[in-house]
Protein backbone atom coordinates (compact mmCIF):
# COMPACT_ATOMS: atom_id res chain seq x y z
CA UNK A 1 0.00 0.00 0.00
CA UNK A 2 2.99 2.10 0.18
CA UNK A 3 3.70 2.06 -3.08
CA UNK A 4 0.54 3.19 -4.26
CA UNK A 5 -0.02 5.82 -1.61
CA UNK A 6 3.27 7.39 -2.74
CA UNK A 7 2.39 7.24 -6.57
CA UNK A 8 -0.98 8.80 -5.73
CA UNK A 9 0.06 11.60 -3.22
CA UNK A 10 3.17 12.44 -4.64
CA UNK A 11 2.19 15.30 -7.84
CA UNK A 12 0.18 17.25 -4.66
CA UNK A 13 3.78 16.97 -2.77
CA UNK A 14 4.97 20.48 -3.86
CA UNK A 15 1.42 21.75 -2.95
CA UNK A 16 1.83 20.10 0.77
CA UNK A 17 5.96 21.49 0.71
CA UNK A 18 4.71 25.12 0.04
CA UNK A 19 1.58 24.86 2.65
CA UNK A 20 3.92 23.94 5.37
CA UNK A 21 6.12 26.54 4.10
CA UNK A 22 3.58 29.44 4.57
CA UNK A 23 2.67 27.44 8.38
CA UNK A 24 6.95 27.77 9.27
CA UNK A 25 6.63 31.30 7.95
CA UNK A 26 3.21 32.30 10.04
CA UNK A 27 4.76 30.26 13.37
CA UNK A 28 7.80 32.78 13.36
CA UNK A 29 6.00 35.82 12.58
CA UNK A 30 4.14 35.21 15.47
CA UNK A 31 6.99 34.53 17.66
CA UNK A 32 8.72 37.49 16.42
CA UNK A 33 5.62 39.62 17.01
CA UNK A 34 5.19 38.34 20.85
CA UNK A 35 8.96 38.57 21.40
CA UNK A 36 9.24 40.40 24.77
CA UNK A 37 12.40 41.95 23.54
CA UNK A 38 10.72 43.51 20.44
CA UNK A 39 7.85 44.67 22.43
CA UNK A 40 9.79 46.40 24.97
CA UNK A 41 12.38 47.46 22.14
CA UNK A 42 9.07 49.28 19.88
CA UNK A 43 7.83 50.46 23.21
CA UNK A 44 11.04 52.44 23.68
CA UNK A 45 10.80 54.06 20.35
CA UNK A 46 7.45 55.37 21.40
CA UNK A 47 8.46 56.92 24.31
CA UNK A 48 11.46 58.25 22.52
CA UNK A 49 9.16 59.89 19.67
CA UNK A 50 7.03 61.37 22.64
CA UNK A 51 10.09 62.85 24.10
CA UNK A 52 11.10 64.05 21.15
CA UNK A 53 7.34 65.33 20.29
CA UNK A 54 7.30 63.45 17.00
CA UNK A 55 4.06 62.16 18.35
CA UNK A 56 1.54 63.40 20.83
CA UNK A 57 0.46 61.25 24.10
CA UNK A 58 -2.50 60.81 22.33
CA UNK A 59 -0.86 58.90 19.63
CA UNK A 60 1.47 57.18 22.24
CA UNK A 61 -1.23 55.83 23.79
CA UNK A 62 -3.16 54.53 20.53
CA UNK A 63 0.02 52.92 19.90
CA UNK A 64 0.88 50.76 23.11
CA UNK A 65 -2.49 49.49 22.76
CA UNK A 66 -2.21 48.42 19.55
CA UNK A 67 0.67 46.85 20.47
CA UNK A 68 -0.52 45.31 23.22
CA UNK A 69 -3.27 44.04 21.39
CA UNK A 70 -0.97 42.70 18.92
CA UNK A 71 1.48 40.98 21.23
CA UNK A 72 -1.91 39.01 23.17
CA UNK A 73 -3.76 38.25 20.38
CA UNK A 74 -6.43 40.62 21.47
CA UNK A 75 -9.03 42.80 19.72
CA UNK A 76 -11.06 45.27 21.19
CA UNK A 77 -14.61 46.97 19.90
Amino acid sequence: MGLISLIFTWPVAPVRAVIRLGELIQEQAERELRDPAVVRRRLEELAEARRSGLISEEEESQAVEQLLQTMTGTRRG
